[in-house]
């Protein structure tokens, strides 16, 4: 699927910085957009489109004093930025200036702006001082030098705190062109495997044990020690365009990182991009006694490609990751598990069922009295369930959230939301949730006004705050963890305002209209009238009662899904790139598939043993598939991961908690619907006296 998006996925461009109530009018208008296909198109692309032609200075001097050129410019400087550094230690990353790194004066004007998904997931773009001229090679360029005094706290401090990111693995990020700077190494079975980061250091214990992360090099000897990486070879690969070999376009930029003492080096680079060892690396010791200085400096070298083109250039990052292989044994997986609930319903539907229904509609009424079965209780199945103005808010946020999850896989299928466009998926999701409160205050409306209810204000003040506001409220104090962290996940309070005002100004609005037209229709009508006096339910088998029933209902569900869970966790957490979209809109259809058949399984048994308390054992069936989404978390964080530190730990359940709560909904309302329609289906074409 990624082939496809590269064609349309372009560069996007520079944007200028944005207040919270610039926030509130992208919102706005993006909400504005969506409402036809034109302006979803229009929303997405909107972050830019043109690829960037380089040319040596010379040329690029020429093209501008050329008035007949303006079409065709090109640009001799290539900019690089930071990003924040993460590791798969610490769910707190942290931005690039928090380091004792080399910085660029701050400018207000220069720093590009992130958009409202970057702010959330903690993305901070700065300009670094890293720029190079296209086409100039060159072995050896000293950017900064920093020198630490054990007498000057200030300084110490800034040394233990860089220790502290070798020990912890953080990983930097630099982009060049809109592309990820890589570092490409060897993995097991002799595979190539191209990070989006690198190291910051290696760190040698006092066994003198390499940490797995490190870059194992033979002359970090000394044990108890902190290699810093403060020496990158760059190689920036290029494509010549055919219709004018003057101008190219970056199609990679790798590197290598290295640890070098410049002193004892005499203040070069003795580092070509073949060799593995410096033999001088620049060490820090765990405790500092005397001063210590650290140069950072780094090698160019251009490298011409004439078979990679610009629009796969992401070929070589993507294809390093798990391959579709995997992914087809997830979908095969799924299917097997489909096609075997389809066979038991279409069982039920084509031979119990039809069986029953003629049984039920023959003449003789006497024999059909005496009949047992789901037709017994047909006067009590349409009886409102308890709590029903819970369970309706319920089905308006799942169906909310279900409308959302589907737009999104479509728009992400067709490449607007491609990981080079960095913060569009998390956008895309905010913006689409806002817009969606109509459908969700209608279903909540209709289905509370067809239970029976009259407490309409309470209704739709529940739709409009119930879940938004636990989700806002978990997201706010995991937000305060990180602000005492100063981590860049923390949402800046300009943010936080736009996003209360994304909900009260556009989300609360539109859930009213949804509820004035819900409201405004008449209830539902059922294929049987209600018996004023309920029904005594007879005593329930084990595996007829409510309990056992629901949680038998998740297990086939998350059996579908759960190979595609790992790969999207593991993008969460462990900070890889997740792109196929298509996969996963597949699995997600699937999914779909799989609660509904598995409800009206359980939904048809429960009624043969004439319980008809369907209502909640509907929703909470299929919504216990995230139970089974929440153990498998805590069974990924327990094998898979590494985190350290109490913060951490509840950041991951916190998060963890969001993703499951939206889940629940989600599946929930598909369990409900899917069942709803099947009994009003069977009960309308039974004759009832």
């Amino acid at each position: 699927m990624y082939m496809f998006w590269y064609t349309l996925d372009i560069k996007r461009s520079k944007m200028s910085g944005t207040s919270a109530g610039g926030y509130v009018m992208r919102g706005f208008f993006v909400a504005v957009m969506l409402v036809g296909l034109t302006g979803w198109a229009s929303a997405f692309y909107l972050p830019g489109m043109a690829p960037v032609s380089f040319c040596k200075k010379d040329v690029e001097s020429r093209y501008k004093t050329s008035e007949n050129a303006l079409d065709s410019q090109c640009k001799s400087l290539i900019e690089m930025y930071v990003n924040r550094l993460d590791t798969v230690e610490s769910v707190i990353p942290f931005e690039y200036d928090r380091f004792d790194f080399c910085q660029v004066p701050k400018l207000a004007d220069v720093r590009p702006a992130e958009n409202l998904g970057q702010v959330v997931f903690g993305e901070r773009i700065d300009q670094s001082p890293y720029n190079f001229t296209f086409g100039e090679s060159n072995d050896c360029i000293t950017v900064c030098e920093k020198t630490y005094y054990p007498k000057v706290k200030e300084q110490v401090d800034k040394l233990n705190f860089l220790r502290k990111a070798i020990l912890l693995n953080y990983q930097q990020h630099w982009i060049i062109d809109n592309m990820p700077v890589t570092w490409c190494y060897q993995v097991e079975g002799d595979q190539k495997y191209c990070s989006p980061g690198f190291p910051v250091g290696c760190y040698v214990d006092k066994q003198g044990v390499h940490k797995d992360a490190c870059v194992i090099d033979a002359s970090f000897d000394q044990k108890d020690t902190y290699y810093l990486f403060n020496h990158i070879n760059f190689t920036i690969t290029y494509h010549t365009m055919a219709e004018n070999p003057e101008f190219a376009r970056i199609v990679s930029i790798k590197i290598e990182p290295y640890s070098l003492n410049h002193k004892k080096t005499g203040g070069k680079c003795q580092i070509t991009p073949s060799e593995s060892q410096t033999g001088f690396p620049m060490a820090i010791p765990a405790e500092l006694k005397e001063s210590i200085s650290v140069s950072y400096s780094y090698a160019i070298h251009f490298v011409s490609n004439s078979t990679t083109r610009w629009a796969s250039r992401w070929d070589y990052i993507l294809e390093s990751m798990p391959h579709s292989n995997i992914q087809w044994f997830s979908i095969m997986n799924s299917l097997v598990i489909v096609l075997f609930l389809s066979g038991m319903v279409a069982m039920i539907m084509l031979r119990t069922l039809h069986k029953d229904i003629a049984r039920y509609n023959q003449m003789d009424t006497e024999e059909a009295q005496e009949e047992f079965g789901w037709k017994l209780v047909h006067g009590d199945v349409f009886r409102a369930p308890r709590k029903g103005m819970l369970l309706s808010v319920l089905l308006g946020s799942g169906s909310q959230i279900f409308c959302m999850t589907f737009i999104t896989l479509v728009f992400a299928c067709l490449g607007f939301l491609s990981p080079a466009n960095r913060g569009s998926l998390m956008t895309c999701v905010i913006v689409l949730f806002v817009s969606l409160g109509t459908p969700a205050g209608y279903i909540s409306a209709r289905m509370y006004k067809t239970f029976g209810g009259e407490k309409w204000k309470s209704n739709l003040l529940l739709t409009c705050f119930l879940i938004p506001g636990i989700v806002f409220g978990i997201f706010f104090i995991l937000n305060l963890l990180l602000w005492t962290k100063h981590s860049s996940a923390a949402i800046p309070f300009s943010t936080l305002v736009a996003l209360l005002a994304l909900w009260f100004g556009i989300s609360v609005p539109l859930v009213f209209l949804g509820a004035y037209f819900g409201f405004k229709k008449r209830p539902i009508e059922f294929p049987v009238r209600t018996n004023q006096i309920p029904r005594q339910i007879p005593e329930q088998s084990f595996y007829t009662r409510p309990l056992p029933g629901i949680v038998m209902g998740g297990v086939l569900p998350f059996g579908c899904i759960f190979i595609q869970l790992f790969f999207i966790l593991n993008s969460i957490w462990s900070h890889q790139f997740y792109y196929m979209f298509g996969f996963l809109f597949f699995v997600a259809i699937i999914l779909v598939i799989t609660c509904s058949e598995a409800t009206i399984l359980l939904c048809y048994f429960h009624l043969c043993a004439e319980d008809y308390h369907w209502w909640w054992r509907s929703f909470l069936t299929s919504g216990f598939t995230a139970v089974y989404l929440f153990i498998y978390c805590l069974h990924y964080f327990v094998s898979k991961l590494t985190i350290q530190g109490t913060t951490s730990t509840i950041l991951y359940f916190g998060y963890t908690t969001i993703m499951v709560l939206l889940f629940f909904l989600f599946t929930g309302a598909v369990g409900f619907f899917s069942c709803f329609w099947f009994v009003s289906k069977i009960y309308s074409v039974v004759k009832v006296d």
